[in-house]
């Protein structure tokens, strides 16, 4: 299949890079701390979704997929996100609970990959993440059955709206729906560099603490 000029473009497009060195000791000793710094900056550049991550999973054979999905939490115990529980991510990880995260800013050009096991968060972490979501968010989430056929738009309208009148006042948390933790067990720190001469760092649990190295590009 032949594709335009424009498409041969993209495909062979190599940007300037700005010139940001990274050092060891630019790193803080804890990965999530860095991870809120890089957070912090990209935000502070005007990011549209700076807690916007891949998430990569696989099933029991191993067939991998990938989405994005937002970062609700960020602290020692993991990295946190919310979703309906019967998706093909959540059958993914009630299968295989190892996962992977990877955050891109292009205005920075960094990226971070984490890996990691995953947990479910417990029920009143979820009950009260659920109760600061809006209205129609809380409703989306009772109504469509996520990643199921639907025959038109309008059957996903008509079941919010059938959610909408049978919890006219507060909406509870769906017994479908809930919370992931990856326990990260590596994280890496990807500074892009001219002429492919990337700056890399990585983060290996090692006991209760951290093994950085640096990692050819």
């Amino acid at each position: 299949m032949a594709y335009g000029p424009s498409m041969t473009d993209i495909v062979h497009r190599r940007p300037d890079l700005p010139e940001q060195p990274l050092e060891r000791t630019d790193h803080d000793a804890d990965p999530v701390v860095q991870l809120a710094r890089w957070l912090e900056a990209a935000a502070a550049a005007g990011t549209f979704e700076p807690n916007a991550m891949t998430l990569a999973t696989a099933d029991a054979q191993g067939v991998p997929s990938a989405r994005v999905v937002l970062l609700r939490g960020l602290d020692a115990s993991g990295l946190t996100w919310y979703t309906n529980r019967t998706s093909l991510k959540g059958r993914d990880l009630a299968a295989n609970p190892r996962a992977a995260l990877v955050f891109h800013w292009e205005r920075q050009q960094r990226q971070v990959r984490v890996t990691g096991t995953v947990v479910e968060v417990p029920e009143a972490e979820a009950v009260a993440y659920f109760a600061g979501r809006p209205r129609r968010s809380q409703l989306s989430a009772w109504a469509s059955p996520q990643g199921q056929p639907l025959s038109a738009r309008a059957e996903l309208e008509t079941a919010t709206e059938l959610v909408s009148a049978e919890h006219p006042g507060e909406v509870p948390l769906p017994p479908f729906w809930g919370g992931y933790r990856l326990v990260p067990t590596m994280f890496e720190f990807w500074q892009g560099r001219r002429d492919r001469m990337h700056d890399r760092f990585s983060y290996l649990r090692d006991g209760e603490g951290w093994k950085v190295q640096r990692l050819a590009p």
